[in-house]
């Protein structure tokens, strides 16, 4: 028997800290998995689900787009991956007398953990300009709301279209469709807060905006980097791999301010090594790295590789590769031997002894993989970062080969299928050429918003209506408090959703709930048959996912449906696209892809095979390098020293591993030592003392910006901690109000979440003065 939710918020008064945990998973990820499970569930359903997760007859992960390989086990799932099946397949359910009892207002003041908590959303809910509550209305009602608002618009520039990563490809592929067709480009999503840095650095250096590697290279690889990523809590599986990669003889580097568990020791708990024994080391080298140090780490070891090639002419560099394949080489070489060692030092916070160590390991491997993820895309110099990745790997050909090549890992199941899918605000031509041709209208040209662009857009008033298929805009987007004033700023707000979020709590002067189908829940067609959908995991590989469970309630739609029976309010019955009947047939909506997005050429048939089929990437398959040169591009990347005023720190945003973005599965964070609370900033123990801040002691976290007001996330406990000096971190969404609007990556426009400037303030001390908020 499942439990029910909780009815009150706990206070952050129970919080408790311990010290962290020096090794991840074992029987502890287990019995936490299935208790989350059982309380969500009950029993009977978290053996259906639990047991049909990543299974090539089952459905794919609402979590991480981590890959599950051709060989399989019957339990294909993490810890965290059982939370998120948990938290959708939960058995809780919001009705209509919640809503009654619970208006906006009260809403907004409660936790993401109370709300997540309640269940699973039931039936369309809608709030009328002059009332704070929510009543139910039929889903006819609730499009032609939408459709009256955007027809009323004096432009479709006027309205926004938000997408989650969770989105189907079938679903990404209407709702572009239909967003285009209404005649904007407006589609921000969540790629824009997280991998946009990646996917530009990449486009621009080897043409393609995805990673180069599959599962097999991790497994043949001699030298493993991990940076700026945490797999123990964000893509555990992850660290089946890399224990698979360790077995077979790779090194790990582990690049990171924190000491994360899951990369010092894996407890797997499918094998006894993990159950009773010690289980698997992971890093070979940890390299504590000062917050936005990566950039100048990588030039110094290129700069190493670089003075190594001239002490000894053809033995360190892969020559014939750079020659052949890639172009601005001498440009590169001439910037490094400009380095400065002592820029080097205090970028990365690291010694110079510890570098030229790591220099030594990627000189003895000669095949090397570099994973990363937002420890890397939310800085400022994000691109330039992933850049110089690029180079690094570059130098000693480690693109296009097996066991070799760029690993971005995506935090979310099919945010990369969504890009593919054409969810972009700056579509190619070609792209649109192809809508075009498919459907005979001519999609608009002008490039749209991004989520930041959106924010202000709404803000100033140039958007009115938002639509978010999908996901929990007010909790990803940095700046709370200005993304809360832009969205209640707005006409209209629609949610898509599963479950309740904040989002629904903070919204506009009118708004809508459409609550839909989960990925563990059967979707029927029109003649009674099962569908399935289609994802992309973070290795480019689509294959398809079929939910079991009967839905949540009888009234919900799946997203595709939501989609074509929106445009058919807004458009009208006939017109350019044929709505009804890619509605009503996912094959068909298959075909058209297959006819308009490249590398889907009989997708049909390729989806039907057990596992699915693998994109085409040109420096992956035939080292060819689309880019503006032809070649696979070097580029020069200043050094970036982040330097703050005197007394600041600075601070990143991360996650708990009782959390999947946004939503909150727990309030503990086991592997970091925190029960029972989610307010605590982690801080040296040094830093505390030279601030006269007890451990455990209550501080508010004041962000500073040029030019602009200071951002305060108030009560907040200080943890001594195993951070370097000068760096902090805390947990979002609580600290995304400290994340200012306008500080953003370069390029990218990606929210700089990994580098605030704050002060930390007592809770018994008088406010200093602001300082000089800048980084230099």
């Amino acid at each position: 028997m499942a439990r029910k939710a909780p009815r009150e918020d706990p206070g952050e008064d129970a919080l408790e800290v311990t010290a962290p945990k020096r090794w991840a998973a074992g029987i502890p990820a287990v019995t936490h998995a299935l208790r989350i499970g059982y309380d969500q569930m009950g029993v009977r359903r978290t053996a259906l689900t639990l047991l049909k997760v990543n299974q090539k007859d089952g459905f794919d992960c609402p979590g991480c787009a981590w890959p599950e390989g051709d060989h399989r086990s019957r339990a294909e799932f993490c810890e965290n991956g059982a939370k998120a099946v948990a938290e959708e397949a939960t058995v809780r359910r919001v009705t209509r007398e919640f809503f009654a009892a619970h208006p906006v207002g009260e809403l907004a003041g409660r936790s993401e953990y109370w709300l997540g908590q309640q269940g699973r959303l039931t039936e369309p809910m809608y709030k009328p300009a002059d009332s704070q509550t929510y009543v139910p209305v039929p889903w006819e009602t609730a499009f032609d709301i939408v459709a009256r608002e955007l027809k009323e618009l004096r432009s479709p520039d006027e309205a926004a279209f938000y997408t989650s990563g969770r989105t189907s490809n079938e679903a990404a592929y209407l709702y572009q469709l239909l967003v285009r067709q209404f005649g904007t480009n407006n589609l921000p999503d969540c790629s824009n807060m997280c991998h946009e840095s990646s996917g530009s650095a990449l486009t621009e250096t080897i043409g393609i905006g995805k990673g180069s590697v599959h599962l097999d290279d991790l497994y043949c690889a001699d030298l493993i980097f991990v940076v700026g990523q945490n797999p123990g809590t964000n893509h555990p599986r992850m660290l089946s791999a890399l224990e698979k990669a360790k077995r077979r003889g790779a090194r790990i580097v582990t690049v990171n301010p924190l000491p994360e568990a899951g990369l010092l020791r894996f407890r797997n708990p499918q094998n006894a090594r993990g159950v009773a024994g010690a289980g698997t080391s992971l890093s070979d080298r940890f390299l504590q790295i000062r917050l936005g140090g990566d950039l100048a780490l990588f030039q110094a070891l290129s700069r190493l590789l670089l003075d190594a090639e001239e002490a000894a002419p053809g033995t360190v560099l892969d020559r014939d590769f750079i020659a052949a394949h890639t172009d601005g080489f001498e440009a590169y070489a001439e910037q490094l031997s400009k380095l400065d060692r002592d820029d080097v030092a205090e970028a990365t916070g690291l010694s110079r002894d510890v570098i030229e160590a790591t220099a030594r390991d990627v000189m003895s491997a000669r095949s090397i993989v570099v994973c990363w993820a937002m420890g890397l895309t939310q800085h400022k110099h994000s691109v330039p970062t992933i850049r110089e990745v690029v180079n690094f790997l570059l130098l000693r050909g480690n693109i296009g080969r097996p066991g070799a090549g760029v690993c971005p890992v995506r935090g979310h199941s099919n945010v990369q299928g969504d890009r593919t899918m054409g969810i972009y605000e700056k579509p190619t031509p070609e792209f649109l050429d192809a809508l075009q041709s498919e459907f005979g209208f001519d999609p608009p040209r002008h490039h749209g918003f991004d989520a930041v662009e959106t924010i202000r857009a709404m803000g100033a008033g140039e958007v009115k209506v938002f639509f978010a298929m999908g996901g929990n805009f007010v909790s990803a987007a940095p700046d709370t408090a200005a993304t809360e004033r832009a969205l209640r700023n707005c006409r209209l707000t629609v949610q898509v959703s599963t479950k309740l979020n904040r989002s629904h709590a903070v919204c506009g002067r009118e708004a809508l709930i459409l609550p839909a189908l989960g990925r563990t829940e059967r979707d029927r067609g029109p003649d009674g048959t099962d569908r399935f959908v289609t994802v992309e995991d973070s290795m480019g590989i689509v294959h398809a996912s079929r939910g079991g469970l009967r839905p949540a309630s009888p009234h919900l739609l799946s997203e595709p449906a939501i989609v074509g029976r929106l445009a058919r309010s807004l458009f009208g019955p006939g017109g350019d696209v044929p709505w009804a009947a890619l509605e009503a047939d996912y094959d068909a909506v298959r075909d058209s892809i297959a006819r308009v997005v490249p590398g889907f050429a009989d997708f049909n048939t390729r989806v039907r095979r057990p596992g699915g089929f693998t994109l085409p990437h040109a420096p992956r398959d035939e080292r060819r390098f689309p880019t503006r040169t032809g070649k696979a591009n070097f580029t020069v990347n200043p050094v970036e020293v982040l330097r703050v005023p005197p007394g600041r720190l600075l601070l990143q945003t991360l996650r708990s591993h009782d959390q999947y973005n946004t939503t909150i599965y727990g309030l503990d964070d086991r592997y970091r030592g925190i029960r029972q609370g989610r307010r605590v900033v982690f801080v040296h123990p040094d830093d505390l003392a030279e601030r006269q801040i007890a451990d455990g002691g209550l501080v508010d976290i004041v962000s500073e910006w040029p030019d602009g007001p200071e951002r305060r996330a108030e009560a907040f406990r200080a943890v001594a901690y195993d951070t370097p000096r000068g760096c902090c971190a805390a947990y979002f969404p609580e600290a995304n109000v400290l994340v200012p609007l306008d500080s953003v990556a370069d390029t990218s426009n990606t929210p700089t979440s990994k580098s605030v400037v704050v002060r930390l303030e007592r809770g018994d001390a008088p406010s200093p003065g602001p300082g000089e908020a800048q980084l230099a």
